[in-house]
């Protein structure tokens, strides 16, 4: 659950590491040179607790007291904490800050001798560390070479899943970790982990909601799993009831209210709902608490997604400026929308004709496979639609047997904004045609746009999204090696708005691969020549 206002996560920073100063000092207090007589009292009474090694040599066990447990346990959280919220920022320079987190934190964890609340800290400590970095790509953990930690997916599942049947206190934040973690494998790459983690998290969600029925944490991530089950109406009703269980005055309660208008303003987007939509965004590009230049944005793509062609580049006119005007660091969201605006602007909004900027939202956001299917039957028609007039200007023909051809695209002088505009369409009906499991609809154009990938290399988000979306059609159609040799080259495709976004899906979409023993083709061409 994030707030994306700058004051909010200093102010969240500046409490944990006040939390940190106090256990650190707790600890060092507690552990400070001690007089003769008490260390010889000390050690006498841990000979008697004494074990003995291999080598017949007796060990001396130090006790620690619970408070120096618990001191070095709430340390380690802060870090963990501190972690996370700098990792959420997508930006390099919080991924070397979480990093040097997440070392001191593994560095505080390894602890013995600890009473149930204690030992449930840690372990929800380990979990966490172990699923979060499990479900980083390797981009970013090289950031973290310096952290001496293997990670492991079963054993972080394992510990959560003890916390929380454990019914103590980090019995409710293992729920929330794990909500979060499927939350994450089932929205990042629906056509692997949707079917196959919708019901342990069914599970998980009902035993935590036993505990705290109407925890607006909880109402939210019932939102989040109705909407992977493609029910948008059920899982709007659980946002606004998310917002009306937080007490007024109480903590979240503005962060919840943001929080639940931008996934509703988004599920009306994934039904169309263009006007709806535009109020909820409309609605956060004023409270200036999310990023008001990809809120106004998204009114804008509203607008012209409905037909309101002046409403929309009035809308969009006033991008750049919001951009600039915004304190906080730029996500890679506002990074996207104001090279958008000024390309544009650059066209003198010529391209917006063959452009569909509130269905390339939904692309990129991917919310096209949590969609039903008289929507996506709606979407179809409406790419298909702007796509028509693109062909009959010539940009390609079809021959006798009616594959497709170039025809008459002037290299040196051609058009290629509109041939950036027309394969993002194509890219975007494949989309949808995955959502529909209509995959072998998708091959001839992706393949199509694969061929003149020199073309679109103005749009540098755009090819790796082919990539990955053509290895989703070749996924859906049974072929894993081809999909994980077109992952494989997304990874390649470097400094675009998404490039950490795509690692992170393609990396979750590699770990199923590697379940099931799929290797690329260039390593079983290696092995059949070493053979």
């Amino acid at each position: 659950m994030m707030t994306y206002n700058e004051d909010d996560v200093n102010a969240a920073m500046d409490s944990l590491t006040q939390s940190h100063i106090i256990a650190n000092t707790q600890a060092d207090i507690s552990e400070e040179k001690r007089s003769f007589d008490d260390t010889f009292s000390l050690q006498f009474s841990s000979l008697v607790a004494s074990t003995t090694d291999g080598d017949g040599m007796a060990s001396v066990k130090t006790f620690k007291s619970s408070g120096v447990l618990r001191a070095h346990v709430i340390k380690a959280e802060s870090c963990l904490l501190m972690g996370i919220l700098q990792l959420a920022q997508e930006n390099m320079t919080g991924y070397l800050k979480s990093g040097l987190n997440f070392k001191k934190e593994y560095g505080d964890q390894v602890l013995k001798w600890m009473d149930k609340d204690t030992a449930s800290g840690v372990q929800f400590g380990v979990g966490t560390l172990h699923l979060l970095l499990s479900s980083l790509p390797e981009k970013i953990v090289k950031i973290f070479s310096g952290l001496a930690w293997k990670t492991d997916r079963v054993l972080g599942l394992t510990l959560l899943n003890s916390v929380m049947a454990g019914k103590d206190t980090r019995s409710s934040f293992g729920s929330l970790i794990l909500l979060s973690y499927y939350s994450l494998l089932s929205s990042s790459v629906p056509s692997i982990y949707a079917q196959e983690f919708i019901q342990p998290t069914i599970e998980c969600l009902v035993a935590a909601q036993k505990s705290h029925p109407k925890s607006c944490f909880f109402l939210y991530y019932a939102a989040r799993i109705s909407r992977v089950a493609r029910n948008v109406g059920l899982s709007t009703q659980s946002f606004t009831m998310a917002t009306s269980s937080t007490r007024r005055g109480a903590w979240a309660e503005v962060a919840m209210k943001h929080t639940v208008a931008y996934e509703v303003g988004l599920n009306h987007a994934m039904q169309l709902d263009w006007d709806t939509s535009a109020a909820y965004f409309e609605q956060l590009c004023c409270a200036r608490d999310w990023s008001p230049a990809f809120c106004q944005y998204f009114v804008g793509a509203c607008h012209e997604m409905q037909g309101q062609r002046q409403e929309a580049i009035d809308t969009f006119d006033e991008v750049p400026l919001l951009s600039r005007q915004q304190h906080h660091r730029k996500s890679l969201l506002d990074n996207y929308v104001q090279n958008k605006v000024e390309r544009h602007q650059y066209q003198n909004y010529r391209d917006l004709d063959s452009s569909l900027p509130g269905l390339e939202l939904l692309l990129l956001l991917n919310a096209f496979p949590s969609m039903e299917d008289t929507h996506l039957q709606r979407c179809l028609l409406i790419i298909q639609e702007t796509c028509e007039p693109i062909k009959l200007d010539g940009i390609y023909g079809l021959d006798d047997d009616g594959d497709k051809v170039d025809n008459g695209y002037d290299k040196k002088n051609g058009n290629t904004s509109r041939m950036t505009c027309y394969c993002t369409l194509l890219l975007l009906k494949a989309a949808v045609l995955n959502a529909l499991s209509r995959h072998s609809d998708c091959v001839t154009d992706l393949e199509w746009v694969l061929e003149k990938k020199q073309l679109i290399e103005s749009e540098g988000w755009l090819l790796p999204f082919v990539y990955y979306e053509t290895g989703v059609t070749y996924w859906g159609l049974g072929n894993q090696q081809r999909s994980r040799d077109l992952w494989q080259l997304a990874l390649s495709c470097a400094k675009h708005d998404f490039e950490i976004r795509i690692a992170g899906r393609i990396h979750l979409a590699m770990e199923k691969c590697d379940q099931l023993g799929i290797v690329s083709s260039s390593k079983s061409a290696n092995g059949r020549r070493r053979l």
